[in-house]
């Protein structure tokens, strides 16, 4: 049986070019890359794209594995207690910054290691097709009226306190209800319980494309280029402006010379044109950060983050 699979893989990266002679040799057949997300979620969905391609570069099996809890705290854990060698990384977000700052949890974004980042993903408003909200006003006024209800995800993620902060900017008292991952958070909007929703187009895309849900207001700083009838927050009259990172964090300790494949590989995944008209259509943008770097880039934002919280009164 083993060499029936054996043989069923093979094939299938002969037909797909995953594993073709040019990837480079790498210490691990296996390599587990965690993420908090649940499944159909930003970082879920982030991971199992970037593998199809990242097997081109990098000559190992990739599977994802969903850790969910505390808001990322379990897998953060996850990746502490694991070996800084290579065979597991963490799927970074803003998310881990907040958990780390917002909770009391044992482990922290300070006992990973940030290995390379990837993109930068956009944060967007949506609620229902069927839902009575045409645009980001029509959701202000209903939430000044009557209180509405809006989505984000994990109380400790970007999407929560890019709901709080336009909740702060418009002066309005909506009830921001956190959920553990995006396809949690889109089946209530769906079903008309949450006004709306803030999440990224990733996990989005389907329901774009079949009509079930639509998108009311971007928090980048311009328009997408794939959505350029939808309007900025901050055009819609709300100064709120705000991105998201997506990359890799390790277990503290992982060798220069196994960060510096990683920095290789994602460079050249970026380039790979399939890929870059995957991503592109998804509006992630290509922000590829080396393993020298990223750890100043992440300490950076938790500085600024814990700024904003500080003066927020959220923390102390």
């Amino acid at each position: 049986m083993r060499k029936l699979i054996v043989g069923a893989l093979v094939a299938v990266q002969i037909a797909t070019g995953i594993g073709a002679a040019w990837a480079e040799p790498y210490p691990h057949r296996t390599v587990t890359l965690v993420t908090h997300s649940s499944p159909g979620g930003g970082s879920d969905v982030f991971l199992r794209q970037l593998v199809k391609y990242l097997s081109r570069q990098i000559d190992a099996t990739f599977v994802v594995e969903n850790v969910q809890g505390g808001s990322g705290a379990k897998a953060m854990a996850r990746l502490a207690n694991s070996p800084p060698d290579g065979s597991i990384f963490y799927a970074t977000t803003p998310t881990y910054i907040y958990t780390s700052l917002l909770s009391s949890s044992a482990t922290s974004y300070k006992d990973l290691q940030p290995v390379v980042n990837f993109f930068t993903d956009s944060e967007v408003v949506y609620t229902a097709a069927s839902s009575p909200y045409q645009t980001l006003a029509d959701v202000i006024e209903h939430a000044r009226n009557e209180r509405g209800r809006w989505g984000a995800a994990n109380p400790a993620s970007l999407e929560r306190q890019a709901a709080e902060q336009l909740k702060a900017a418009a002066g309005v008292k909506a009830a921001v209800v956190s959920h553990e991952g995006g396809g949690d958070m889109m089946i209530n909007v769906l079903n008309g319980t949450l006004d709306i929703g803030v999440g990224e187009v990733p996990e989005l895309r389907s329901q774009i494309e079949s009509g079930q849900i639509r998108l009311l207001a971007t928090f980048n700083p311009g328009r997408l280029a794939a959505f350029p009838d939808v309007p900025t927050v901050k055009e819609s009259g709300y100064d709120v402006v705000l991105q998201k990172f997506r990359g890799l964090a390790a277990p503290k300790g992982l060798p220069d010379d196994i960060a510096a494949i990683w920095d290789r590989a994602a460079k050249t995944t970026l380039d790979d044109p399939e890929y870059r008209k995957a991503y592109e259509e998804e509006s992630l943008i290509a922000n590829f950060i080396g393993h020298e770097s990223y750890p100043q880039f992440v300490t950076d934002f938790a500085d600024k983050t814990a700024g904003f919280l500080r003066a927020s009164g959220v923390i102390q």
